[in-house]
């Protein structure tokens, strides 16, 4: 292990002698008010909300939850126990309601090496062995001349080797020639946008397999696809500073603080981000548990790839709960929001009453309990995802995507978002 170590650190040392994406500090306070918006997250511990990229992102930031922390991690490997080994290979399990999904358990590996485990036992191996076939089944829709596509996203095929590598665990050729493959030719771009979210992780996964030299034959596509990567997310930079969007910008960080380069402008793109995302932090915009733990490692000069050697014994400061003030006292605001969805028959449009401050999602439920509106959502790590709309159920390749009239997609998904007093809010089917 020492030699390997050894050989990781000089790479680094070498990486320092190009331009570095630094992240100078944050105020502390703001930082810490991002790491209490976790803490109620903490104690849903329902198979439908355990969410393991909360665990990572803490435990990759100056932040901990104490007592709390470990039971999380508790709560989360008693959940995979019931829910991934009772079956491994089988859809069959009584054990649990929700089946976690193939992302959720690449994240699950993190967790594990965010707490210094590596996978061990005849447990950790049905583990490895489920992502694995996971990959090989994603290859297979991928198909032989790359015609096909992944039945989730290249983000979960990406992350899944990222997941693996971090374990030290290898992967054949033919799946990363896959990835490779998407990104050398744009297959993973989404109606005609660039995904800045894949590109990072792609990316993160390229490094974590070069950093190891596994897949020595591919390692000059690898080396260019790192490259290619690094090209496409500073031209995705905006003028506020966001690399794609601002929900994207901290992933795409953890890609560029861990890919040194020089004569591209690397330092001054970072520090703006930096500065885009301060602003962003301090108007409330990050308000969902998977965004805060992509940016949390970010403002602690971390990435996913120090899961490689995890440094447990960092000092970290206490999380206390935020003080809650006292309530004002006026009556709520009333708001009206109108819901269209025109990719039905016959089409649908109702203007909704709501609290200010409520959900898209309080918005659906309440169209919902008037009568004329269903909806069916699933648990997903950034929250429920919409799956049908009135009966439509999305098909393959398909999503309802949502936008404010009059064609302005939204960047946050249904609990997140606070629509705004006379708004119409369109649920759209698209295919991608």
């Amino acid at each position: 292990m020492e030699p390997l170590k050894a050989l990781l650190l000089l790479s680094g040392v070498l990486g320092a002698l190009a331009e570095l994406c630094v992240i100078p500090q944050m105020d502390s306070q703001l930082v810490e008010k991002l790491g209490q918006h976790l803490l109620p997250w903490m104690d849903r511990i329902s198979s439908e909300q355990l969410n393991p990229s909360i665990y990572v992102g803490l435990r990759l930031s100056s932040l901990q939850a104490g007592t709390k922390e470990d039971f999380y991690l508790h709560s989360l490997k008693l959940d995979h126990q019931q829910c991934l080994l009772g079956s491994a290979f089988s859809d069959d399990n009584s054990d649990c309601q929700t089946k976690p999904s193939e992302g959720h358990l690449a994240l699950y590996l993190l967790a594990l090496r965010a707490n210094c485990e590596f996978i061990g036992s005849r447990k950790g191996d049905r583990l490895v062995s489920k992502l694995k076939w996971f990959l090989e089944d994603e290859k297979k829709a991928i198909g032989h001349n790359h015609e096909g596509h992944p039945h989730t996203s290249y983000y979960q095929y990406s992350l899944s080797i990222l997941a693996l590598c971090v374990h030290q665990k290898r992967v054949h050729d033919s799946v990363v020639g896959k990835l490779l493959y998407a990104i050398e030719h744009d297959h993973h771009i989404r109606q005609g946008h660039l995904s800045v979210d894949t590109e990072a992780m792609a990316g993160l996964a390229f490094i974590c397999l070069d950093r190891f030299i596994f897949n020595p034959d591919l390692r000059p596509r690898i080396t260019m696809a790192i490259e290619t990567i690094r090209e496409k997310i500073l031209k995705a930079q905006t003028p506020e500073g966001n690399f794609g969007n601002v929900y994207s910008t901290p992933l795409a960080l953890q890609f560029l603080m861990a890919s040194p380069a020089s004569g591209v402008g690397l330092g001054t793109a970072c520090l703006k981000a930096r500065a885009s995302l301060q602003t962003s932090i301090q108007g409330g915009a990050f308000q969902n548990p998977l965004m805060i733990s992509q940016l949390l490692p970010v403002l602690n000069h971390k990435t996913y790839l120090d899961l490689i050697f995890p440094d447990c014994q960092a000092p970290r400061a206490m999380l206390e709960p935020a003080a809650e003030g006292p309530s004002p006292a006026h009556m709520p605001e009333v708001i009206s929001v109108t819901l269209k969805v025109s990719s039905v028959l016959p089409p649908y449009k109702q203007t909704i009453l709501i609290l200010a401050g409520s959900s898209l999602e309080d918005v659906l439920k309440m169209a919902q309990s008037t009568g004329g509106f269903t909806y069916g959502t699933q648990p997903s790590s950034s929250g429920p995802y919409l799956t049908s709309v009135l009966g439509k159920e999305v098909g393959d390749r398909e999503f309802w995507q949502l936008l404010r009239d009059p064609d302005t997609p939204l960047l946050q998904g249904i609990a997140d978002y606070r629509p705004q007093d006379g708004e119409t809010i369109e649920l759209r089917l698209v295919s991608w």
